[in-house]
């Protein structure tokens, strides 16, 4: 029958590949303002930077840095998704930022963190996460 192989995956560690490709395709524009948008579901995390006009300027997800899974939605995931658009803040040239942060998952927190960690000043923080006033109608009883 032979030895049985046990393959360990390799559990949070972030595709350097991945980081440094999106790195590299930032523009080098120069923004002072911008608002950061964190969308923190319970299976990923993305977090999109734009302009005070809107545009955007820089975006990551979870995904994008190579976790699959369940992985995405950990709070691990979110922070290393923070301080990617973190570092790519800084090579534009942001100074202060609006925060909007939509969901309930395990990340809203840890991207916020990462992101603050790279030294750019957080001026407000909004939760617009979207709440239904009555929601759609319930399923009729079953009968059985």
């Amino acid at each position: 029958m032979g030895k049985k192989r046990i393959i360990r995956k390799s559990g949070g560690i972030v595709d350097q590949g991945l980081k440094s490709r999106s790195l590299a395709r930032v523009a080098k524009k120069n923004i002072v303002a911008g608002t950061l948008h964190i969308h923190a579901t319970y299976n990923n995390t993305k977090v999109l930077l734009s302009d005070k006009n809107g545009n955007a300027v820089a975006w990551s997800s979870s995904g994008a840095l190579g976790f699959s899974g369940a992985k995405k939605g950990t709070p691990f995931a979110a922070a290393k998704v923070g301080e990617l658009v973190g570092d790519k803040a800084a090579i534009i040239g942001l100074k202060e930022v609006d925060v909007v942060i939509r969901g309930v998952g395990a990340g809203r927190e840890s991207a916020l963190r990462g992101f603050a960690a790279k030294g750019i000043e957080v001026t407000r923080i909004a939760d617009d996460t979207p709440i239904p006033h009555n929601g759609p109608r319930p399923p009729k009883p079953r009968r059985v």
